[in-house]
């Protein structure tokens, strides 16, 4: 296996470094007139045709606060604009919260998301710690909508669709928005200093285990309003962006980095509960790379699988291949053990190899089961986050939310 792919050598450092400036470079052109952020399409083009959506317009907000702190040129403008698309546009004035976004002609798209004002925290967290003008109020104001309209404080869980006029609350509950409010939480926790948000985080977390655990370490996604799961959830859909039939990979090796992340900060001073949490990590993760890694033939990871990890959706998605070479490095750090350096590896050849555009920039964000380009799902390349963390988790302390770490230089050793 070529150096370059290898952790802890300077080739690899280097081909990171390569990647993520190619990125940052890529995405520039994301702003609209009024801040949202545009689709990008293959080379970066705008896709101005297409919604402008929120989550995607904090991404970015996030991506280049980041970009702030490694001393890309031109991020805290990039930042700017999509901190005023948060404060402006995409912003509903008259009922509180966060459209799911805006169609090209303008016009709000329905229904509030969890899933949207999660990354609203997560963003704003980001800009606070960039010192951006309006970051503060932006994640306070974040906070207090979510904490009004998601956050179940009985449950210990977050509930996921509201309508736009926070009248009518959706009877569907989902994990993906609760995953991505426990890296909000942890986000909040770490730059504002609250540990209420790391318990929060903890809670999720606890329920999460459980179930994945009574279920051979596959995820259940899909719940009842009684957070009752429903295995059969869009079968007829199963390659849904956002809510596909099964067990997803991705999410189980997304989660969990961040059960670790939370087990690392939560449990500092006492090693065997951290330990508990960081085994559940190593069999979250263990379970979907045995499932969906080159699961038909092909490198890659299958989207998803059924309950007996059969899959049932063969692409790869570019998001779970970021998410993966994340966590293999965490996991990698955390235990010492040599199997997820060498799936680290893998991970890093099949990406030179197949998913990084290599003419285009950035990363094709959806093959087929022979890797190749297919664009039913994830056309053109939308947004850089789960590449641009990919290129530095790896690197960075696995303790804390990666735009600290990234400020603090909290890199790690070797």
């Amino acid at each position: 296996m070529e150096k370059k792919y290898q952790i802890n050598t300077e080739e690899n450092r280097a081909f990171l470094k390569e990647i993520r400036e190619g990125l940052f470079a890529f995405g520039h052109r994301f702003p609209s007139l009024g801040g949202s952020a545009y689709y990008l399409g293959d080379d970066g083009t705008p896709w101005k045709e297409r919604n402008r959506e929120t989550y995607v317009t904090c991404r970015m907000a996030h991506v280049y606060s980041i970009g702030m702190f490694l001393g890309h040129e031109g991020s805290a403008e990039l930042v700017d604009e999509a901190l005023r698309g948060l404060a402006g546009e995409l912003e509903d004035k008259e009922h509180g919260g966060w459209y799911a976004g805006l169609t090209a002609d303008g016009r709000n798209l329905p229904d509030k998301q969890c899933y949207a004002h999660a990354f609203v925290i997560l963003a704003a967290s980001s800009a606070l710690l960039a010192g951006r003008t309006g970051a503060r109020e932006l994640l306070e104001k974040a906070i207090r909508l979510y904490d009004l309209r998601f956050w179940n404080e009985a449950e210990g869980l977050a509930c996921d669709t509201w309508n736009t006029e926070f009248t009518v609350l959706d009877d569907y509950r989902g994990l993906n928005a609760n995953m991505h409010s426990v890296e909000a939480f942890l986000a909040a926790a770490d730059v504002l200093k609250d540990e209420m948000y790391r318990g929060r985080a903890g809670r999720i977390i606890e329920k999460v285990t459980g179930w994945a655990e009574n279920n051979e370490w596959r995820i259940p996604e899909h719940f009842t309003e009684k957070w009752e799961a429903v295995l059969t959830y869009n079968q007829e859909k199963p390659d849904d962006p956002f809510k596909p039939y099964g067990a997803t990979p991705g999410h189980g090796i997304e989660w969990a980095r961040l059960i670790t992340q939370w087990a690392l900060s939560a449990h500092r001073d006492d090693k065997e509960a951290a330990d508990r949490y960081v085994k559940a990590a190593e069999n979250l993760y263990c379970r979907a790379v045995a499932d969906a890694w080159n699961a038909d033939g092909a490198p890659g990871i299958c989207y998803t699988t059924d309950w007996q990890g059969k899959p049932v959706v063969h692409d790869r998605m570019h998001w779970t291949l970021a998410e993966a070479i994340n966590t293999a490095a965490v996991l990698y750090r955390v235990t010492g053990k040599e199997n997820y350096a060498a799936d680290y590896a893998q991970f890093m050849a099949y990406l030179d190899s197949i998913v990084l555009d290599h003419v285009n920039g950035s990363w094709y964000h959806q093959l087929d089961e022979k890797n190749q380009l297919k664009e039913t799902v994830w056309p053109g390349k939308a947004d850089l986050y789960h590449a641009l963390q990919a290129t530095l988790i790896p690197y960075y302390a696995p303790d804390v939310s990666i735009a600290v770490a990234v400020k603090e230089r909290r890199a790690v050793s070797s």
